[in-house]
């Protein structure tokens, strides 16, 4: 595991605010030198800590008006067919995330979908469509009143 230091904790602080934040109004923020903090950047690439850097879009300003958090569990726990399951969750375009859980369930997906007629087919050309699922229990978001992505260090 890589060891954060106090800078480094600030520029991700900064970043997970605003990954386009310019190199000399980061440095000026987090009181170091852009040489510094691009260093820095480039060794929390490396040792993956910052994995990504995204633009966050709201489902509904692009068309996907209905969010389901979606529990699945699979006919068969396999290592086998977890990975076939999970390949196939990666493919599907409306869904932004799948979590291998514990529990009663084997699976936690975050589906943003068009409409009910979109989410309908997901659920029978996706989940019972040849993905090893023996059952899905669909809880449909009513609100988001707080989505965020950042982990305050």
């Amino acid at each position: 595991m890589y060891h954060l230091d106090k800078l480094d904790r600030a520029i991700l602080n900064e970043l997970q605010t605003d990954a386009t934040i310019p190199l000399k109004e980061l440095a000026d923020r987090v009181n170091s030198t852009i040489a510094t903090c691009q260093r820095r950047i480039q060794l929390l690439k490396q040792h993956h800590v910052i994995t990504k850097q995204v633009a966050i879009v709201s489902p509904s300003a692009v068309g996907k008006s209905i969010s389901v958090f979606v529990l699945v569990e699979l006919d068969n726990q396999q290592s086998h067919y977890q990975a076939e399951f999970e390949r196939k969750m990666r493919g599907e375009k409306d869904v932004i995330a799948c979590y291998e859980i514990s529990g009663d369930y084997d699976y936690l997906l975050l589906v943003h979908t068009e409409d009910m007629t979109s989410y309908h087919r997901f659920i029978h050309e996706v989940l019972i469509g040849g993905a090893h699922v023996k059952g899905y229990k669909s809880q449909f978001v009513m609100n988001f009143f707080k989505a965020e992505s950042k982990i305050i260090l």
